[in-house]
């Protein structure tokens, strides 16, 4: 993240929201990424169900790779966080997107364009939570401040 771009950053915030609106205009659906994997995973029977989200996965890992291979350098793992502790923030975070029925994608990109109440309080709870979070872990228990 040292070479943080207001360009890149402003360009990247178009192509998720071009990206969400063409999903909800072309089918209907909410590119929320816990619900695309949930169902997936879980629910979903119809084949015509099971493309379009592994589609929509499969453009969201080669997109980063892409833009990796053409202008950035991928990120790295960070060696000082304890690999515990980002198993119980994975699953605290899957927990999270379940309770609040959707993820920041979900609510925050999708609902709030949609003027959702709903999801306007859901995603004033998960950055209130992240930076909590991230207080806690930097400062009170002094991990990540490399």
């Amino acid at each position: 993240m040292n070479n943080f771009s207001m360009l890149q950053a402003l360009s990247g915030g178009v192509l998720i929201g071009i990206s969400a609106a063409l999903l909800l205009w072309l089918t209907g659906h909410v590119a929320g990424i816990s619900g695309i994997i949930g169902r997936l995973l879980f629910a979903v029977k119809k084949s015509d169900e099971v493309i379009w989200r592994v589609l929509f996965l499969v453009g969201l890992v080669a997109g980063a790779k892409l833009y990796y291979l053409g202008f950035a350098e991928a990120p790295t793992g960070r060696e000082y966080f304890p690999v515990w502790l980002l198993v119980v923030s994975g699953l605290l975070v899957g927990f999270g997107s379940s309770l609040g029925k959707g993820c920041t994608s979900g609510h925050g990109v999708c609902g709030l364009g949609r003027l959702s109440v709903r999801s306007l309080v859901a995603t004033l709870i998960f950055l209130s939570v992240a930076i909590i979070t991230t207080f806690l872990i930097r400062h009170v228990f002094g991990l990540g401040a490399h």
